[in-house]
């Protein structure tokens, strides 16, 4: 990849390193939020996430992870099939066709096992940098930020790493995050954007990191 040139981040890696003491003493251990029973399922279900919520996803899955949970179980249901598991996920039936796709390259390329590389997992159907990341740093513990919209608002708003699309986010948020806190990043933000700093009203007066965070446009608590 060649070098980008990124956005100057707006707090010190001492402020950085603040933010995330103090997300750490909150969540120790956060937990990615999508059901999954094995890295191939978790494939699956980050996969079927694109454009839809975890709470939809899950109970998509639900089923179909007990009729599923394997590579070869997916193919012998087949896309017909997968699809009336999936419907009520936006985009099924692209995502079915994904799935079936995905677990067939499993099967034949990779033994049934899911890659611990980025690489290998791009060359799934269906599988980009975001999903590869998840199951990187999910399944694998590797340090990897995958930035989705919660990610890429809370870099922005907190000043810690600002940039114009997910990619610089993210890259941003690997050379500021400190070593110690690298793995569980990924969901320390995302909560904090999934619950907290909202798109719409965040929610300011409940944030840990109210003091340090660079938003001009904080909301005040109701007296």
């Amino acid at each position: 990849m060649a070098k980008l040139k990124l956005p100057r981040p707006k707090l010190t890696r001492v402020k950085i390193a603040e933010m995330f003491e103090r997300w750490q003493k909150m969540d120790p251990e956060p937990e990615t939020e999508l059901n999954y029973h094995n890295p191939y399922t978790l494939v699956v279900a980050v996969a079927l996430s694109a454009q839809a919520t975890d709470v939809g996803v899950n109970k998509a899955t639900k089923a179909l992870f007990a009729a599923a949970d394997t590579p070869e179980k997916m193919l012998e249901i087949g896309e017909e099939r997968l699809r009336d598991y999936i419907k009520t996920i936006g985009l099924y039936k692209t995502k079915a066709k994904n799935v079936i796709g995905l677990s067939q390259r499993l099967v034949d390329v990779y033994g049934s096992r899911v890659p611990d590389n980025r690489t290998d997992l791009e060359s799934l159907p269906g599988v980009g940098r975001k999903t590869a990341n998840v199951v990187l740093n999910v399944a694998y513990g590797q340090p990897t930020m995958a930035v989705d919209t919660h990610i890429f608002r809370v870099g922005n708003r907190t000043g810690m790493a600002p940039g114009k699309n997910p990619l610089q986010v993210e890259l941003n948020l690997l050379k500021v995050i400190p070593e110690q806190y690298a793995v569980h990043a990924h969901h320390w933000l995302i909560l904090h954007g999934r619950y907290t700093c909202k798109a719409r009203k965040p929610m300011c007066q409940n944030c840990v990191i109210e003091d340090i965070c660079t938003y001009k446009d904080k909301t005040k608590p109701v007296d």
